[in-house]
């Protein structure tokens, strides 16, 4: 076969012996054809290098077995582990995927309309994606699945975690190791999460009779140097808090790094709790305690929902909401109540600056 041609659906199904309509059915993965065919439709496309033109076949209305998948960047293990997921089901039914990244919100409107004209569907990765353009997506009729968008209005199928049930469950552990002055890293302004996780910050507080401080509260970005940056602010308080709750991982990373600047110690003299349990929480020292959420999970329930639409079948529900879970590791100590003039353990109460 001449190298200079394009190799085609015919050459494959001619050196195969069989139908191009049977080769299209191997590439596409469907059942109705024999194990003998699959194996000689399969050698035929390894010995002429075939490959499926995407654009082609979308422009022509057929099915690329393919899955666009569209993230702000791939600079952390957060989202990685979510691509990780999915693409490891979408693998098992026979599908690829295709990333793409968007760092602002003029790009993330271009990658979606190019996506849409070659895969078969799209899993969003968008937290700052406002409601109106998923309202516009949805209407252009490829299958989209959402994932960790908090947007009240879109109808379009979508999986998450319960952020503020686990910010909750990790103030709540710090409370019961006797800590009353916590101080919070919030996360970007905008994202569903960070307010989620700020809700269950001031809910546990108050749940616990503590009153809000809002000069404990300081702001990140999600990224390890704001929380550098949020602890320096944290601890250069006149009464720094003994312990942190910070809204992800990486910005907890960060605040290890402030304690230790100050020449303080992690968890002796100040704890630290992260959220997500990115792989990296395990192997930093001493290993973050921190909320799991199921990152991996997540990308595998989101691969499910759009094989279920692309089958044409109905979902059981258009939202999944998987649960988080503390994992207690070594950068909290318990902190027992001051002593009292008498020498006795006495209730700490916080001075309060509103």
């Amino acid at each position: 076969m001449r190298k200079d041609l394009r190799v085609t659906l015919k050459d494959v199904a001619r050196i195969a012996g069989v139908s191009t309509v049977t080769v299209s059915n191997v590439l596409n993965g469907r059942p109705n054809v024999s194990e003998e065919t699959r194996a000689r439709v399969r050698e035929a496309v390894a010995q002429t290098g075939y490959t499926v033109n995407l654009a082609a076949r979308g422009l022509a209305g057929g099915r690329t077995n393919t899955i666009g998948m569209l993230l702000p960047d791939l600079a952390t293990q957060y989202l990685s582990e979510i691509v990780r997921g999915a693409s490891d089901e979408m693998r098992l039914s026979g599908m690829e995927m295709l990333l793409s990244t968007a760092s602002d919100l003029a790009r993330e409107r271009d990658q979606v309309a190019f996506l849409q004209g070659i895969t078969d569907g799209l899993l969003l990765i968008l937290p700052r994606t406002a409601d109106a353009m998923l309202i516009a997506i949805e209407k252009v009729g490829v299958p989209v699945v959402v994932i960790d968008h908090r947007g009240s209005e879109i109808m379009l199928p979508s999986v998450d975690v319960d952020n503020y049930s686990g910010a909750r469950a990790g103030m709540e552990y710090l409370i019961a190791q006797g800590h009353r002055r916590i101080g919070f890293v919030a996360g970007p302004k905008g994202y569903g999460a960070s307010a989620a996780r700020l809700r269950g910050y001031k809910e546990a507080l108050l749940n616990a009779g503590i009153p809000f401080d809002k000069t404990l509260l300081a702001q990140g970005d999600f990224f390890q140097p704001s929380g550098f940056a949020a602890g320096k602010q944290l601890l250069s308080l006149s009464r720094p808090p003994t312990a942190v709750f910070v809204s992800n991982d990486l910005m907890a990373f960060g605040v290890i790094e402030a304690v230790r600047e100050h020449g303080l110690r992690v968890p002796g003299d100040v704890s630290v709790v992260g959220f997500d349990d990115i792989p990296m929480a395990s192997q930093v020292y001493p290993p973050l305690t921190t909320v799991r959420q199921p990152l991996y999970e997540m990308g595998v329930a989101a691969a499910r929902m759009m094989i279920t639409l692309l089958r044409g079948l109905k979902l059981p529900s258009s939202r999944i909401t998987l649960p988080t879970q503390l994992v207690e590791r070594a950068t909290v100590a318990a902190r027992p109540p001051p002593l009292s003039k008498s020498g006795s353990r006495e209730k700490e109460v916080s001075e309060v600056k509103l």
